[in-house]
């Protein structure tokens, strides 16, 4: 009888204790209201930390709602007693970020046991996506949560709010009453001085993936203005096959799934322009270009780049490929079903190209990065994706672009290549590949941006202004960085560091975009605060994509065991190598050793 009393007791203090943690473990939601002597929006300053939403009242007042967040407080600065636990345990990303990159014998064990490897997979897909809003709250033409974030998918999605309107200075209170000139800014920001090569190897080939790839959802409406977009929520594959409709019906054969195509040369290409009614390219009218060099493509600028023509060139050739491989599988099936698998198929080898090939170089990490969607079932994670503004202003990786190209004995600068694919007739497709492959990409930071895409980047520089963005501290904070001490601390460059001070005066009023690029190298292509914001984006809207969810995620979705196989067997390698006419070799994003 003793001994049921002590398990009852025994059971009674652990429900108590449970019930004691939790309360203790929620942040106790604070509506009081600060008053202030200031003359302007109190929320200006950002006075609420850790997420905290300011709301600010007539008489210049203040709020701080803390709800969620794990903090408590006036400004939700106290930490509750489980957000202090996870606090105390959690890395810090810098010194995560230098593990991740460092060469350890814990890799080589995560790597080679697979329950540990999928468990190290499922931690990276599951932190980074928590840290991006889903549903998301906000859009760009309101400062607070509306329907329209959620509903009016012509938005952009946006992470934070716009800087309120009014404030002392356009990054709230920080800085100067005007920010910096853009030319002046550009000038000493910006602009190349001499070529800074890529420190990893980078070539050509992993540029224009990164331009073809992303170029399906940045899709800005500037008829409509920067905070609108005429893309989807992620990987639709719409820059292959097209955006609307109307534009994928154009270019279908309507004969066994396949895509239009021409034979060039003995090769398959995209058709011209004039062989198909419905597709209209960006093809400059004031330029002397001939109706037998004007393509049809799934994205209106593609033919306009040799790099992103060729990629478009080698998409089609896989999509055909795969029709043919379904259609001896199931010999039954009509053009509609066979032309949808193979859409399925190639959108499954898109996001494993990326997370396995194009994701793992620009990383870095020496955990190997696999596409394994199904270690998220079951979880808490969200099959929903929207493309949030700042991403799409973060991906602007012009420093990648050299001067130009060198191809077999031939030497084009950009502007000999901008407009035409000329350069991929004269030399055939497969030397082209190898030139992408063999020539070196630009490194990834200031003063090393080509002066022939600069208005590419004044035209961004300038929507983010318009857009209100908040600035580069203002985003670490939100991704559990640490906020920038000085301008040294960013850059890590005394001459930069000066001039930015100049310029900016206060290191809180440091732009978005500029901080990003200005930032000091980090142990990646791409500085710290650029890997810690954009990664989660990335991750969320790869693993997000209907296919990965648990009632697509199976063999038949994609035609069965073999088209699921080509799926889960997919490289950068392999998408080349099937598609070229002579071997192929090297096919990676990186140069490899010994080329000049």
């Amino acid at each position: 009888m003793d001994t049921m009393n002590d398990r009852r007791r025994t059971a009674v203090l652990i429900v108590i204790a449970a019930l004691a943690w939790n309360y203790l473990g929620k942040e106790k939601s604070s509506s009081i209201r600060i008053a202030t002597a200031v003359d302007y929006d109190p929320c200006c300053e950002f006075p609420c930390q850790n997420q905290g939403v300011c709301m600010s009242y007539a008489d210049k007042s203040y709020s701080c709602d803390c709800t969620n967040t794990g903090y408590y407080g006036v400004n939700c600065t106290s930490a509750t007693v489980m957000t202090a636990v996870i606090n105390a345990v959690k890395p810090d990303p810098e010194y995560l970020h230098t593990i991740l990159t460092t060469d350890l014998w814990i890799w080589k064990v995560i790597n080679n046991i697979p329950f540990i490897h999928d468990a190290a997979m499922k931690y990276i897909f599951l932190s980074r996506g928590d840290q991006v809003d889903s549903p998301v709250r906000f859009e760009s033409d309101h400062p607070y949560t509306t329907l329209d974030a959620y509903f009016n998918e012509t938005y952009f999605a946006r992470t934070l709010p716009p800087v309120p309107t009014h404030c002392p200075t356009p990054m709230g209170v920080a800085g100067k009453k005007e920010l910096p000139d853009l030319d002046m800014l550009i000038q000493k920001v910006f602009v190349r001085r001499q070529f800074l090569p890529e420190p990893h190897d980078t070539n050509l080939l992993f540029q224009y993936y990164a331009q073809h790839f992303t170029h399906q959802f940045f899709r800005t409406n500037y008829t409509k203005g920067p905070q609108f977009t005429k893309g989807n929520g992620g990987v639709d594959v719409s820059n292959i096959y097209g955006l609307t409709e109307r534009q994928r019906r154009a270019l279908r054969s309507n004969v066994d799934g396949k895509l239009k195509f021409q034979i060039i040369n003995g090769e398959h290409f995209p058709p011209y322009l004039k062989d198909v009614p419905g597709i209209s390219m960006e093809y400059p009218p004031h330029l002397p270009i001939t109706e037998d060099n004007k393509f049809a493509l799934g994205h209106p600028f593609f033919a306009l780049l040799p790099g992103l023509f060729v990629y478009s060139t080698i998409w089609m050739r896989e999509h055909n490929r795969v029709c043919e491989v379904l259609k001896e599988q199931h010999p039954h099936w009509d053009d509609e079903r066979l032309y949808h698998t193979a859409k399925l198929i190639i959108t499954g080898e898109v996001i494993k190209i990326t997370i396995e090939d194009y994701v793992q170089h620009l990383s870095q990490y020496k955990v190997d990065l696999k596409f394994k969607p199904q270690v998220v079932h079951g979880t808490r994670f969200q099959f929903h994706n929207r493309i949030n503004v700042e991403f799409d202003h973060l991906y602007h990786w012009h420093p990648l672009i050299p001067e130009g190209i060198k191809v077999e004995d031939s030497y084009y600068s950009l502007m000999d290549m901008a407009f035409s694919t000329k350069s991929v007739f004269t030399h055939g497709l497969d030397a082209f590949v190898k030139a992408l492959v063999t020539n070196r990409a630009g490194k990834l930071t200031s003063r090393n941006h080509s002066p022939v895409t600069v208005p590419v980047l004044k035209k961004m520089l300038e929507n983010s202004r318009i857009l209100r963005f908040q600035g580069v501290n203002q985003y670490r904070k939100k991704f559990n960085m640490r906020p920038f001490r000085d301008f040294l601390d960013l850059t890590g460059d005394e001459e930069l560091a000066r001039d930015m001070e100049e310029m900016y005066g206060d290191i809180n009023a440091v732009e978005y975009y500029v901080g990003l690029i200005a930032e000091k190298d980090s142990p990646s292509l791409t500085p710290l605060t650029m890997v810690n914001v954009g990664g989660p984006w990335s991750v969320k809207g790869l693993i997000a994509n209907p296919i990965c969810s648990p009632h697509w995620w199976k063999p038949s979705t994609f035609g069965g065991e073999i088209g699921f196989d080509i799926v889960n067997t997919a490289s950068i390698e392999k998408l080349f190598c099937n598609n070229m006419v002579s071997k192929c070799q090297d096919i990676t994003f990186k140069v490899p050793p010994g080329t000049l």
